[in-house]
């Protein structure tokens, strides 16, 4: 089953409806069209909102848009006022680029810039496009942007190994979380994989290419969860703020769960164990690995090492988010994580250590069930491995 957009096509919701920026000295506010790849209706869509807006008498200009050969969208363009582009030598070869200047001069209420993970031409005020849509935000012009959800810096590497392909441009997830909404552009796979045989985005000679690599089902398929699950994640993060700030009751937190992992034998138990309760709570999940400074297991214990890297590729390869923490003491910093994630579950391996070394030095799971009263905690017991 498709979820339904966020603003349905018939009845768009503008942001629009606020003052005009040029009107207060308040930061523009920002609007993202979030895709899970190229061709689902981006640009599209955020086109036909922009004249829906022009129509209701919004001052909306085009600061830069991508057509890429598709005639419905190119024909979008038409009706809009366009700031030219600007031109730019590099290595006797001129080039265009989004002149943030006239657009900042200019000033109009809302601007439109697609291709926000864009790298600038050498030579550019900024090196990458978002810093140029952080400009006009920062002179209070509302902005609408687009962007495919494997840009994103923390699901870049991700995405890149699924795909079995290296994406260069990255936007940073503090970008994402400036913004005041988040559109999520979603088609099913079937039909996005029908466009691109169509040629509606890629050229004829690159079709069989993408369909076995890129556009392969399965990549889609994570792909669009990764981007239905980031925009669920803003749009819970924006309400959270909001009640804070009215004073509200807090919504339910989602579930999240944590495994703590080591590199003793045995410990791929601990990642199978907390992906079969993420899949339960169909909910994000983390293998958290922390770092103390007397460990060195990749000069001091290479078998140690290698197991822990193959630990957390299996996580990642189980979706799981791998983070590597740094701290002088094992259980502040689990603690510390757990309380800033709002982990719910959490699942560690039995103790290797003896009762009476547990009895002098302390326990980890103990000091987290004291500190953590409101946490799940599994304990997984941990067999090393025979040779």
């Amino acid at each position: 089953m498709t979820p339904p957009p966020s603003i349905p096509p018939s009845e768009p919701q503008p942001l629009a409806l606020t003052p005009a920026a040029g009107e207060t000295h308040e930061p523009g506010r920002l609007r993202i069209y979030l895709g899970a790849a190229p061709g689902v209706g981006k640009t599209f869509r955020m086109l036909e909102d922009a004249h829906l807006m022009r129509r209701q008498g919004v001052d909306i200009v085009i600061g830069l848009v991508e057509p890429h050969g598709r005639a419905d969208t190119a024909a979008l363009v038409d009706g809009l006022e366009i700031i030219p582009l600007k031109e730019i030598q590099y290595r006797s070869v001129t080039l265009r680029e989004m002149d943030l200047d006239a657009i900042i001069a200019s000033h109009p209420a809302w601007c439109i810039v697609d291709e926000l993970a864009h790298s600038n031409v050498p030579g550019s005020r900024n090196h990458k496009r978002y810093e140029d849509v952080l400009e006009l935000l920062d002179a209070g012009i509302n902005v609408m942007t687009a962007m495919n959800v494997q840009h994103l810096e923390t699901l870049n590497d991700v995405v890149a190994r699924s795909a079995s392909t290296q994406i260069r441009e990255t936007v940073p997830d503090s970008f994402l979380r400036r913004a005041d909404e988040v559109v999520n552009v979603d088609i099913t796979i079937d039909e996005l994989r029908d466009r691109l045989r169509q040629g509606k985005i890629y050229a004829p000679e690159k079709v069989e290419q993408a369909l076995a690599n890129f556009f392969r089902k399965g990549n889609l398929n994570m792909l669009r969860e990764l981007a239905l699950r980031t925009t669920a994640e803003q749009v819970g993060t924006a309400a959270a703020e909001y009640r804070r700030i009215q004073g509200l009751e807090q919504a339910p937190i989602p579930e999240k769960v944590m495994v703590c992992l080591s590199p003793r034998p045995g410990m791929e138990r601990l990642v199978r164990v907390g992906a079969r309760i993420a899949g339960r709570l169909a909910t994000n999940w983390f293998v958290v690995y922390v770092e103390t400074p007397d460990t060195d297991h990749r000069h001091g214990d290479p078998e140690a090492f290698a197991r822990l890297e193959e630990y957390q590729r299996m996580a990642r390869d189980l979706d799981a988010h791998v983070v590597t923490l740094k701290d002088k003491r094992v259980a502040d910093a689990l603690i510390e994580f757990a309380r800033k994630e709002n982990i719910s579950h959490v699942v560690f391996g039995q103790s290797a250590r003896s009762r009476w070394d547990i009895l002098l030095r302390g326990s980890i799971i103990n000091r987290f069930l004291n500190e953590m009263r409101d946490t799940t905690v599994q304990v997984v017991p941990v067999q090393r491995e025979r040779k």
